[in-house]
This record gives C-alpha cells, sequence and structure tokens, in this order.
C-alpha cells in the first residue's frame, strides 16, 4: 500500500474500490510489527481488525460507510473499550475487562473507524516521558537512547511510525501536545468539556481532556467531528455546537498572534527551540499576519497551581483503588486496613505514589488553605489574565517543551526537572483551552521540535487552520 499524505486520499480510493480496509489493516499490522522494539501497544486486536475491515468493505460498496469508514486507530491505555483490557499502564488494574466503551470509542466505532490496539502510557496519566509504566518505557523512533514523551508516548509514536492513523490520547498537563512535540507528529488538546470524559480512567477530573494525535491536521478535524459533543454520560459536557471542523479550502485569513517573551528568554530554553520559533514568527509577519508580544505576568505560577491542584485531585480520584471492589489486592492482607495498605503500596508505582502523597498533604485540614484554596485563586487568575490576551489576538505561540526528547532514565535521577517540562503545556490545562502542537523542524540531533499554539475557548476550527497553516510555512 502506497503512503497517503491525508485519510481524504487514502479514502477516496476505498471508496473507488482500488484499495480495501483490508489492505489498510495489513499495511498497519506490518508496520507494528517491525517496530516492536519501540513498546508502543500493550495489545493488538488482529483478528477482531480483519472482521471489522470486511464488515466495513461491505458497506462502503453498499454506500452506507461512516464519515470515517477504514480509519485505523490506536487507544491510549486509559480509555475503556468493552470487553478489552484497560490497566492505565499499571499494575493495580491488572486483567481489568470493563463492561462498557467510553463514549469516544463509541462514536468512532458508529463511524465506521477501526480500533487497532491498546497503546501504552505513564501509568495513570502521570509523567512526562512514558517511564512509569509497569510495562517499560516506550522509546522515541529517531533515537531509542531517548524518551517518547508522555503520558501519551505510545500514541505518538504509533502515529510517527505508521502503526495507526490516529491514536486517542489524554491530555491532563501536556500529555498529547508533549510526546506529540517530541516525536514529530501534531497532537491537539480541545476546550475542556468539548470532549466526552465517560470511560477515562481519571487523574485530575478537572484537568482532563482526551486528545487526538495525528500526522495532519485534516485528520485530526475529520475525527474531532466526530467525538465531539454533548453527552448525556458526562454532566461536565458542553452543549456548545460542533461545527463543520474539517478543513476542506485552507483559510487565508490573516490572524493576529501574541508570544509572551518570557517563554524564550528563559535559560531552560534550548537554543535550536528558541530559534524555530523566532523563524517562525518571522515568517508569519512575511506572509502578512500580525505578529505582537503580549505581557502574562502568572508565568511563574502556572507549575505551582497546576502540581497542587492535579496532585489533590489525583489523591481523590484514585482512592477507589482499594482492592475491595475490583483491580487487585494484595494476597498478604490479614484485615480490611492492611487490604488497603498493601494493596495499593504494592500495585502503585512511585510515580502515583508520589503524587498521592503530595495531594494529600495539600488537602489536610492543616494545610488545605495554604495550598488548595490558594491554588485555585491563582487558577483563576491565570484563565481571567489569559482570556484577556484573546481579545487582542486570536492566538498565543511558544515552545511545546522546553527540550526536546531527553535520555531514557534521567527522570528517576530528578523527577523535578521531568516536571519542569511541562512548563509551557500546563497553561492550557490551568485555563482548559485548546491548544495544539505542531512540528517544527528539528534540532542538531536530529531531534523533532514542537510548536504550540493555543486559542480561546471552543476555538477549534480556527486552531486547526492555523497549525495547517504552520505546517505549510515549515
Amino acid at each position: 500500500m502506497k503512503a497517503y499524505a491525508t485519510f481524504r486520499d487514502l479514502q477516496h480510493d476505498l471508496f473507488n474500490g482500488t484499495l480495501t480496509c483490508k489492505d489498510v489493516v495489513t499495511h498497519h499490522l506490518q508496520f507494528i510489527k517491525s517496530h516492536a522494539h519501540l513498546n508502543a501497544f500493550l495489545s493488538i486486536y488482529e483478528s477482531e481488525a480483519f472482521k471489522r475491515a470486511e464488515q466495513i468493505d461491505q458497506r462502503i460498496q453498499a454506500n452506507t460507510a461512516g464519515s470515517l469508514a477504514g480509519m485505523v486507530i490506536g487507544i491510549k491505555d486509559l480509555l475503556a473499550y468493552q470487553d478489552h483490557p484497560l490497566e492505565a499502564s499499571g499494575k493495580i488494574l491488572k486483567n481489568y475487562l470493563p463492561p462498557y466503551s467510553s463514549t469516544v470509542v463509541q462514536r468512532l466505532m458508529e463511524a465506521d473507524a477501526i480500533i487497532i490496539g491498546r497503546q501504552n502510557c505513564d501509568e495513570f496519566g502521570m509523567g512526562s516521558s512514558n517511564e512509569n509504566s509497569a510495562f517499560g518505557p516506550v522509546l522515541n523512533p529517531f533515537d531509542t537512547s531517548r524518551v517518547s514523551g508522555g503520558s501519551s508516548g505510545g500514541s505518538a509514536v504509533a502515529v510517527q511510525t505508521g502503526m495507526c492513523r490516529i491514536s486517542i490520547g489524554s491530555d491532563t498537563g501536556g500529555s498529547v501536545r508533549q510526546p506529540a512535540a517530541f516525536c514529530g507528529v501534531m497532537g491537539l488538546k480541545p476546550t475542556y468539556s468539548r470532549i466526552s470524559r465517560h470511560g477515562l480512567v481519571a487523574y485530575a477530573s478537572s484537568f482532563d481532556c482526551i486528545g487526538i494525535i495525528g500526522s495532519n491536521a485534516d485528520d485530526i478535524a475529520r475525527v474531532l467531528e466526530v467525538i465531539a459533543g454533548a453527552d448525556t454520560y458526562d454532566s461536565t459536557v458542553s452543549s456548545t455546537e460542533v461545527p463543520a471542523i474539517s478543513l476542506g479550502a485552507s483559510s487565508t485569513a490573516s490572524f493576529k498572534v501574541g508570544y509572551i517573551p518570557e517563554t524564550l528568554d528563559t535559560q531552560a530554553l534550548q537554543p535550536e527551540i528558541r530559534q524555530a520559533v523566532l523563524e517562525t514568527l518571522e515568517k508569519l509577519k512575511t506572509n502578512g499576519h500580525q505578529v505582537r508580544p503580549v505581557a502574562f505576568p502568572y508565568l511563574n505560577y502556572l507549575l505551582p497551581a497546576y502540581y497542587i491542584l492535579a496532585a489533590a485531585e489525583a489523591s481523590s480520584n484514585l482512592s477507589r483503588y482499594d482492592g475491595v471492589r475490583y483491580g487487585y489486592r494484595s494476597s498478604e492482607a490479614t484485615d480490611i486496613m492492611t487490604m488497603f495498605k498493601k494493596s495499593r503500596s504494592e500495585a502503585f508505582g512511585k510515580e502515583v505514589k508520589r503524587r498521592i502523597v503530595l495531594g494529600t498533604f495539600v488537602l489536610t485540614s492543616d494545610y488545605h488553605d495554604a495550598y488548595y484554596t490558594k491554588a485555585q485563586k491563582v487558577r483563576r487568575l491565570i484563565r481571567d489574565s489569559t482570556r484577556t490576551l484573546f481579545t487582542d489576538v486570536d492566538f498565543l505561540l511558544m515552545p511545546t517543551t522546553p527540550t526536546t526528547a531527553f535520555p531514557v532514565g534521567r527522570q528517576s535521577k530528578n523527577p523535578v526537572e521531568t516536571y519542569l517540562a511541562d512548563i509551557f503545556s500546563v497553561q492550557a490545562n490551568v485555563c482548559g483551552m485548546p491548544a495544539m502542537s505542531v512540528p517544527c523542524g528539528k534540532d542538531n540531533f536530529g531531534l523533532p521540535i514542537g510548536l504550540q499554539v493555543m486559542a480561546d475557548d471552543f476555538q477549534e476550527q480556527k486552531l486547526i487552520q492555523f497549525s495547517d497553516l504552520l505546517t505549510r510555512l515549515n
């Protein structure tokens, strides 16, 4: 099978009969097997994928196929798919089979997408390197001594190497955009509440977003049209109408682009990334777009506010894993209290324990006001300040990450340094606004650089169009 730049091109051949869904599945399975050493997939649904391919081929012939007919998709190991393993890349949910599918998976299936397998990630989505998985790290395809990014590392690697057309991940503090940047693909975190979280394993419920990783903007737009929108199973989902987001004709509009100078002046920023961002800003000016610096006074408060609040919510959400109802139960338990303690201490990984402890600490009565309440107030200030910026500009442009992919093993030496990898990505999660990482060249070692674009609430259509424009500029 030849390489197709977009799913639109691939589907054209599917519908005119020169290609079959079975051919497409065979193609992606070959790449999954040839790249098995990268550890991107935890489960591969080979026989099931072929069966669905045959069914969809029949629907194509009968002109009854869905909008995503023939699209091969991988799902992060945080999304429920009925009677398929869901383990959150940890031990505490070992061998768990959900009795229902998440809303996102259900909508993909109804649109005739093909789920090819379950993808490796940081345990419970907690990490920026995909080294916190109980099943081992996912390696970067550009340099296997480097990390893939996290927590959706397996999802980004799968798209980059052609193991699937689209990956569905989750983004709590950058977990779609950061691995997309490290792997040279596109990653969208939509507006909070744009996509139902029903069937997504919860980490921090007021931050969690289901996101999309793809190789081009049009593919991502087509998937977003299908999975976004109101859902009776999730009361937090917005009822805002989902527009026709697919690109079709590319936008020729002139945009107002803002950038925060401090994001480019920090010594933590890798020089090649700074240069890539500056060159992109100059290209935008040359092509008739307005580019201006903007003031944002809360940059240094983003990470503290995020980690306090996210850890507090994680402490609450993960309290349900107690060995009583489902999941891992310690064989050494002698009474109910030792069952709680031993089950959780034996099955949770180090990073998950670290965040639970931090979250429990900031929620204690002695420190609740000093940390949690204050962080909530800071979050409000950050959101209000960011929204004010979008009264003057259409987009904020900044690096996705301060560095390109770092070496495997660095996180275990200095976890705090790894947390700093989220310094640019967490703003979109704290504010609940949409953001997208776009490939923007490579560094001196040949590792991909990611450029992040952020927009106002529910502006995904404009964000995707602008991101497509950036890929053509670069």
